[in-house]
């Protein structure tokens, strides 16, 4: 590719391999080199400006005042709710707990009813197609769906406090929690209508699990997670109201922390060069000391030796 003498203007060929130009002689890679040693020292600081305003933005973002760290920790808890025990559905062959590990609820857990379902998901659909859509087998399902949608919303909106760090009033975290809340109400909902379905002959195979005698209950798991979902909106919501200090007052307040720093490290210096110089008079002072005594013993012992 050609390009240009950066003096003459002149066009260079891939083949003008010197270093000088063929035309003006002058040095194509120290030409101008003091400003373009400038350029680069500018283009720095933009950088490193850019980077402090990132970083000033982000930890603001996650941890710049008290409403802020409570908010970061409210916003992680709904993930907890999630392996507590929404619902339960029981028979007298087997029971089917909406519990991500099955250690509140008897018989199969979520991860049980995922393989049921990832493997042999027609079989799932033959049956709720035998339901018509609106027995047990279908609302339950559905209700694990907005189950999961619900855990979508709330770990994105956990992280949209991370990706949002430029917009500490971004409204977004408040949209998601609000879609999660929706959707952990209409799963509530949908296996309320599951459990109104269910007749005293009702059996139904969830794949390879079958019911038959069938009772369930909305479980307290589902409050505590409902309730975490709440609080979560409210705090974002709090953060959201709040007063946010801009790109230029967290600059000069790492500014004001960068001086303070500075004069501290420096007080320090002083002091240390203070301790040394009286530390160095005081050994000055010993040596003369220790000197003039030993003078004076000379002496001693020379009128002495005179006196003899």
């Amino acid at each position: 590719m050609a390009s240009t003498c950066p003096n003459c203007g002149k066009t260079l060929r891939w083949y003008d391999v010197k270093a000088e130009c063929k035309y003006c002689g002058v040095s194509i890679p120290n030409y101008n080199w003091e400003a373009r040693l400038e350029e680069d020292a500018e283009r720095a600081a933009e950088k490193s400006l850019k980077f402090h305003k990132t970083m000033n933005m982000f930890q603001y973002s996650l941890w710049g005042t008290k409403l802020r760290i409570v908010r970061i920790i409210m916003s992680f808890l709904p993930a907890l709710g999630f392996i507590l025990p929404w619902y339960k559905l029981t028979s007298e062959a087997d029971s089917i707990g909406i519990d991500m590990l099955g250690i509140f609820t008897d018989g199969n857990s979520l991860i049980d009813l995922f393989k049921a379902f990832f493997g042999n998901m027609s079989l799932f659909f033959t049956n709720m197609s035998y339901e018509g859509g609106s027995g047990v087998l279908s609302y339950s399902m559905l209700s694990l769906l907005f189950f999961l949608l619900c855990a979508v919303f709330i770990v994105i909106a956990f992280f949209m406090i991370l990706f949002t760090n430029k917009h500490p009033k971004s409204k977004l975290m408040v949209v998601f929690d609000c879609i999660s809340i929706a959707c952990c109400v209409v799963s509530g909902v949908m296996f309320s209508l599951g459990l109104g379905s269910i007749g005293p002959d009702t059996a139904v195979n969830f794949g390879n699990i079958p019911l038959y005698h069938i009772s369930g209950s909305i479980m307290w798991g589902y409050f505590v997670a409902l309730a975490l979902l709440v609080v979560a909106l409210v705090f974002n919501i709090l953060v959201m109201k709040a007063p946010a200090k801009s790109h230029e007052q967290l600059e000069e307040e790492r500014l004001a922390k960068k001086a303070e720093k500075e004069a501290k490290e420096e007080r320090k210096r002083i002091e240390r060069e203070k301790a040394q110089q009286e530390a160095e008079k005081k050994a000055k002072e010993e040596q003369e000391r220790i000197v003039a005594e030993a003078k004076a013993k000379l002496e001693a012992r020379k009128e002495k030796k005179n006196k003899k």
